[in-house]
């Protein structure tokens, strides 16, 4: 059995929804189990509410039970071309994973969101992986075989670094029909590489998806 973590952090349920569909995804490859956890909070419930920050009942992650999945895929709203704190913190927590090599190996993914087309999206992703690469994991990105990164019509997230989606100046933007296509693949991406590194297997042919299919 070939074990995906789904893990993220989400202030107005973006990223969860995202997160969601990273798991649907996972889950479509024969063979995968799939858990979907939240970073813990670090910010106090009267400043979240003030914030106008969505409740989330999904169960919190434990540091220590990275090791125990093939593959991690880390989803974190863009602070100013970064992860969000909360994310940040979680990993710092990680040094003695780091230390006995625990996640070399294992495959990692990103995905994230951010307040406009041009606001440190692509460069929290790559700030994101940069951990992943301490730890020793092997990277997996959003491939053009998903065509719905290349369309012109409308505003898209996402590039081939990660999933992702575009909320708007006031967060009013929910993920469209594309974005959440897009987290979907990456996720069955990550989970055929994971289970076929796992199983030993040839990882250099993947399904591919064309912008009609997106667009259905």
């Amino acid at each position: 059995m070939t074990r995906v973590l789904v893990l993220y952090y989400s202030s107005y349920g973006h990223i969860r929804t995202l997160a969601e569909a990273e798991a649907e995804g996972a889950r479509s490859v024969r063979g995968v189990q799939v858990d979907i956890r939240r970073v813990p909070e670090t910010v106090s419930a009267s400043v979240r509410k003030a914030a106008g920050h969505v409740a989330d009942d999904t169960p919190k992650a434990k540091v220590e039970e990275l090791p125990d999945y093939d593959a991690i895929i880390l989803g974190t709203p863009t602070r100013f071309g970064n992860m969000a704190a909360q994310m940040k913190q979680f990993i710092d927590q990680a040094g003695g994973l780091w230390a006995r090599n625990a996640l070399v190996g294992k495959v990692g993914a990103v995905f994230t969101s951010t307040g406009s087309q041009h606001g440190g999206h692509e460069a929290a992703v790559l700030s994101t992986q940069l951990p992943l690469l301490h730890f020793g994991m092997l990277i997996a990105g959003l491939p053009y075989t998903f065509a719905g990164q290349m369309r012109h019509d409308e505003i898209v997230g996402g590039s081939p670094y990660g999933a992702g989606t575009v909320a708007g100046g006031d967060g009013s933007r929910q993920p469209s029909d594309t974005e959440r296509a897009g987290a979907r693949f990456q996720g069955r991406h990550v989970a055929e590489i994971a289970a076929r590194l796992a199983a030993g297997r040839d990882i250099s042919s993947f399904a591919s998806q064309s912008i009609e299919e997106v667009s259905a």
